[in-house]
């Protein structure tokens, strides 16, 4: 507010004197000029009336002559005065007119008001930095779980975009550079109900100088960056970042779960991505030799991803500085059919379009495809403007870093839970995968899995918390019981159960259950809700346990217990 202020005394200063001085002369001489009242008497207006006069002469044309007829010299001076302040007034109005539409008063005004309606929040919410692809999915992600979020982008067109996209929850947005400390305050960096700050721009330097701030001012909120660099990584992890995404490190993971255990990789796609494939989509032919087009920083993580798990790759790339990088290597960009015959394009099993170029990276699958129409294709988007090409395009997999950082991102958020079982999963094999994907699809079927977890504490299971105090002996199953009919069983079943940091993969429906326990569940989103009820209504919870409806009040226990 400030600064409008300061602003506005600024501009305006020239054309308030010039209203002062007008006025002042104006009133001065209607003081000096003698006048004459009915009887012919020399009469001078004082101060007052003079004021009084001139305040609605200037702003008015129709008026009369008080308190008696003016002389000819007082009409002459009115004359005069009348053009002097309607010029004034209209250089004071042309001048707050032209303040009014430049740009500069218009950005403070924007700031103000969002300022003032961040610091109005009394629900939680997260501070996305970065209102591209991945912030975009990620809102949107959020305000679809009824969770608010503040935006923060450099570029005033995607400002534009948050304002119609027609979001559930309001959002608001600011265009400001969100590595300015300042920017960051105003956008609730330390305001008591900021959950969270996501630092998501695609510049790797602002999302250091975000976490940084952001650890500083409140070291033990949770953030979460992406980066593209090595360097960067280990600079953000070196001072807590909860969480840094680099998504060609991530896709190179998640590509390499699919070559060499397919079923582990659908388990994370149920978990992970939006999108439900069936359980006869696990990708069985992959294992032989593959094909990676580019040896950037993408098929570098790749290269190094699959030489983990044995797997034969050649590398087909044309820049000087990647020549000669790996024992088999061909020299092109790998669009012209010769040279991925020279690559073995027959005897592979898969290529990698993993070219910084989205025309090239299109032109190898299609060549490739022509060669050999069987091969498994993974091709790299990188503008997010090409997606309906890519969309169509026909590959296995596309590669969309801001999705891929997107999903990583709300995995965490859902639950910290969920990334810890996604490490887990690495230390069992494939077959074990194919038993829970036949236990998870008989549980879901067609529809979308959901995911959700819970600590057992008095904040997020006050019902629960309350029987273990009774002494009351709660196993996994009964968080499993409809509500509505405690006979029935809800559409869920537990992944996993972490107590004091022991981790239990698919722990039996039968597991007590102790205070402080974190269970992981997966099922139908129905479900989750109904788990709500029971874990955060005592009478339900006694429902579900007894079969019976009782009426525990707190009131009630208190007097049976008397």
């Amino acid at each position: 507010m400030n600064n409008v202020l300061y602003l506005l005394l600024r501009r305006l200063r020239v054309p308030l004197i010039t209203m002062i001085v007008v006025y002042s002369i104006s009133i001065l001489g209607f003081v000096l000029i003698p006048g004459q009242d009915n009887e012919g008497n020399i009469w001078r207006m004082d101060f007052f009336h003079a004021v009084y006069f001139v305040s609605f002469m200037g702003s008015t044309i129709g008026f009369g002559e008080i308190p008696y007829e003016f002389t000819s010299a007082q009409r002459m001076w009115t004359l005069l005065m009348i053009y002097a302040t309607v010029v004034a007034w209209l250089y004071g109005i042309g001048s707050t007119l032209a303040l009014v539409q430049e740009p500069v008063f218009g950005r403070l005004l924007r700031r103000r008001s969002f300022t003032s309606e961040v610091a109005g929040f009394a629900e939680p919410f997260y501070l996305v930095c970065g209102y591209g692809v991945t912030g975009r999915i990620v809102v949107h992600k959020l305000a679809k779980r009824d969770i608010r979020a503040v935006v923060i982008d450099i570029d005033q067109d995607r400002i534009d975009d948050l304002e119609m996209d027609h979001l559930p929850l309001r959002v608001p947005g600011l265009c400001a550079d969100g590595a300015l400390p300042d920017v960051l305050y105003d956008a609730g960096l330390q305001h008591p109900h900021c959950i969270g700050v996501l630092a998501l721009t695609d510049d790797d330097s602002a999302n250091l100088a975000i976490s940084i701030a952001s650890k500083l001012l409140v070291p033990q909120r949770l953030v979460i960056s992406r980066t593209e660099a090595d360097v960067t990584t280990a600079n953000l992890l070196s001072f807590g970042t909860n969480l840094v995404v680099d998504p060609f490190q991530a896709y190179a993971g998640y590509l390499s779960m699919a070559v060499h255990s397919p079923y582990k990789h659908l388990v994370y796609d149920w978990l992970i991505n939006p999108y439900h494939r069936p359980l006869s989509s696990a990708y069985q032919n992959t294992q032989g030799r593959w094909i990676i087009c580019g040896f950037g920083r993408f098929g570098r993580a790749l290269y190094k991803a699959f030489k983990e798990h044995d797997v034969a790759i050649t590398v087909i790339d044309a820049k000087p500085e990647s020549v000669n990088q790996t024992a088999q290597q061909i020299w092109g960009v790998g669009t012209e059919a010769k040279t991925l015959e020279e690559a073995g394009i027959h005897d592979a099993i898969g290529i990698v379009a993993g070219t910084d170029n989205d025309a090239d990276n299109l032109s190898i699958i299609m060549t490739a495809r022509e060669l050999k129409p069987k091969l498994v294709t993974v091709v790299r988007q990188n503008l997010d403007a090409n997606r309906r090409v890519f969309e169509h395009s026909g590959a296995d997999f596309v590669m969309e870093p801001g999705r891929i950082i997107a999903n990583q991102i709300m995995a965490q958020i859902k639950t910290p839970l969920l990334p810890a079982f996604i490490a887990a999963l690495e230390h069992y094999d494939d077959v074990w995968a194919h038993t829970l994907l036949n236990r998870m699809s008989s549980v879901v079927g067609e529809d979308e899995l959901d995911s959700w977890a819970f600590t057992l504490s008095e904040e997020q299971t006050p019902a629960i918390n309350m029987a273990l105090d009774e002494g009351v002996l709660i196993k996994m199953n009964v968080l499993l019981k409809d509500p509505r009919d405690y006979r029935k069983m809800l559409p869920a079943f537990p992944l996993m159960l972490r107590r004091e940091g022991e981790i239990k993969m698919l722990p039996g429906e039968l597991k007590e259950l102790q205070l402080g326990d974190e269970i992981l569940f997966c099922g139908l989103s129905e479900a989750f809700r109904q788990v709500e009820w029971t874990v955060n209504n005592y009478n339900v919870l006694q429902y579900v346990l007894t079969g019976k409806e009782e009426n525990k009040t707190l009131l009630s226990r208190w007097l049976n217990k008397e």
